[in-house]
């Protein structure tokens, strides 16, 4: 629904004429399909729906300013940066996208190691700036063309490196944040007048109420400008590379290097993994090439790191007797980053991961150590910038079962995941068999360790009706899975109840209705309550879950 010209020129006065469109051809482009990314509907009946007008904002100023506009006009919006999934999109046909790629600044604080970012410094641009002065930052799974901010302040974004680094909500220093009513918030030690330093401040903290362990996901109003902590990196203040597309390779001191462990079994695994948390040793650690699938696992690494070979080489390099034992050994596996910050430091990572290499009878990949295939893997894992080829066997992927709890919970049962989902594959042709177990996931998803992440990719073709339901169904299976091993919601229903299955927001009758069921729906109920406060006129969309305590207060 279009904006009417006297509210259109109300917007446009606070942007200028350049940063404002409700062209449908543009407004066209801010519709999302919404066939993966923990809200599996497919796209040809589940499209976010059709803005009334995109705008662009430049500073914090402007986006107070079009807030304000919103609040008068009684006008829902949502603010997204990189448009990674569904949650970046509007929920109401009435609704303004607002695009952040505007502000895109970087400032990089040596002295007391953090960076200020905006909206649109996606992770890479981040990382270089940071490296060139000796440190790194917690780069979140979902990669490093991702909003750093969107996922400091508006989602979960473990990483791969969390476990040295940590994870997105223990780097979230101060914030400055324009809420859902227009206030401007500065939390933490900005709030005090005392910098960017750190998240929190004298009396209450309010950084609990915008991040909290999950965050908002953009809806509660718009983070404009947020610090995240940085880390050593004693590497290169500029990482070299050699090779070409799609095999670029990182050339580093002998002191960074990437060792892919490999276990007899998943109580190994999680042995050798306890053991890695408690030995502070890793600088990173992800179980990355196990998206491409258990049984093509080392052919997929094998394509990719030669120009010449394409998908159809799969068979005939899947037949290799070499590639098919190396394939066999690495069934159960992660691979690590070690960074000596020192020579001796160096030396004495490797000696401690040896160690903790025997105790639990693994081994290390020697496929993996081959030297293009450690370099080009080492590049991938220190800037996870190769996140197209989550889409190269079949154009779309769904990550489901999404296991988190303890690691000797988990691994235990990976077999039995592993088998539900080759079962589906081999007996529909809906997805990409790929050998059952597809698991890929970090090493810890907390720093220090503790937990780990694990994600199944399902592969299908989302613009193919049976592959969609076909990986629909996979998903809904999962599910029973995961229930009836009482390991909570798997990760393609996560923000089921956050968005419809039309593309729209719940209605706050709706969420009451769903969310009051929850076991302990005070979690839903206190946000109702802050909603209430921050949010009078619910702008923000259903993303951030409210449930009206009326609803179940009294059951």
């Amino acid at each position: 629904m279009a904006l009417s010209p006297e509210v259109y020129k109300a917007f446009e006065d606070v942007v200028g004429a350049r940063n404002i469109s409700q062209d449908p051809a543009v407004l066209e482009c801010y519709r999302c399909y919404a066939a993966q990314s923990s809200a599996h509907y497919g796209p040809f009946d589940h499209k976010t729906p059709m803005p009334g007008a995109v705008i662009m904002p430049g500073s914090t100023e402007e986006v107070q300013g079009i807030i304000r506009l919103c609040n008068k006009y009684k006008i829902p919006f949502k603010a997204a940066t990189t448009f990674w999934a569904a949650m970046g999109y509007i929920g109401d046909e009435n609704a303004i996208q607002l695009d952040m790629r505007r502000m895109k600044k970087i400032e990089i604080n040596e002295r007391d190691q953090y960076a200020v970012v905006e909206p649109y410094a996606i992770g890479a641009v981040v990382q270089v700036e940071a490296m060139k002065r000796g440190f790194n930052l917690n780069m979140a799974g979902v990669g490093c063309s991702s909003s750093t901010l969107a996922g400091t302040a508006g989602w979960v974004a473990f990483g791969p490196s969390s476990l040295f680094m940590g994870t997105a909500s223990e780097n979230m220093l101060a914030a400055e944040w324009v809420l859902p009513n227009g206030e401007i918030l500065h939390t933490g030690s900005l709030g005090a007048g005392s910098g960017w330093f750190c998240g929190e401040g004298p009396g209450p903290s309010t950084r609990a109420i915008l991040r909290g362990k999950q965050g908002t996901t953009g809806a509660f109003g718009v983070c404009t400008r947020v610090a995240v902590r940085l880390h050593p990196w004693p590497g290169p203040a500029v990482i070299p590379t050699y090779g070409t597309i799609p095999a670029y390779r990182a050339k580093l001191p002998e002191t960074i290097k990437t060792v892919t462990v490999c276990y007899p079994s998943w109580d190994a695994y999680a042995e050798g993994a306890n053991l890695l948390h408690q030995s502070d040793i890793v600088y990173l650690g992800h179980r990355q090439f196990n998206m491409f699938g258990r049984d093509i696992k080392t052919a997929m690494i094998k394509i990719l790191n030669d120009p010449d070979l394409q998908l159809c080489d799969l068979p005939e390099i899947m037949a290799d007797p070499y590639i098919k034992e190396q394939n066999e050994k690495m069934k159960i596996e992660v691979s690590l980053v070690i960074v000596g910050m020192t020579q001796r430091d160096f030396d004495y990572k490797m000696k401690a991961l040896d160690e903790i290499i025997r105790r639990v009878g693994a081994w290390k990949s020697e496929f993996m150590l081959e030297k293009p295939i450690h370099d080009w893997t080492l590049l991938y894992l220190l800037r996870l910038g190769h996140k197209n080829l989550n889409y190269t066997l079949c154009g779309s992927y769904e990550g489901n079962f999404g296991m988190s709890p303890n690691v000797f919970v988990t691994a235990p049962l990976m077999e039995s995941a592993a088998k539900l989902k080759d079962d589906y594959a081999k007996k529909y042709p809906y997805i990409a068999d790929t050998g059952g177990d597809s698991d890929m996931g970090s090493l810890a998803i907390l720093g220090g360790g503790g937990v780990t992440g694990w994600e199944f990719f399902t592969c299908f073709d989302r613009f193919d009706k049976a592959s969609i339901k076909g990986a629909c169904d996979m998903v809904n299976i999962s599910q029973k899975w995961m229930d009836d091993h009482k390991l909570g919601v798997d990760m393609g229903h996560w923000n089921a109840n956050a968005r419809r299955e039309d593309g729209f927001n719940y209605t706050q009758e709706q969420h009451n209705e769903m969310l009051s069921k929850l076991p302990q729906p005070w979690v839903c109920g206190y946000q109702y309550l802050v909603k209430k406060a921050f949010n009078p006129y619910d702008l923000g969309g259903s993303y951030y879950r409210t449930c009206d305590p009326a609803s179940f207060a009294k059951k």
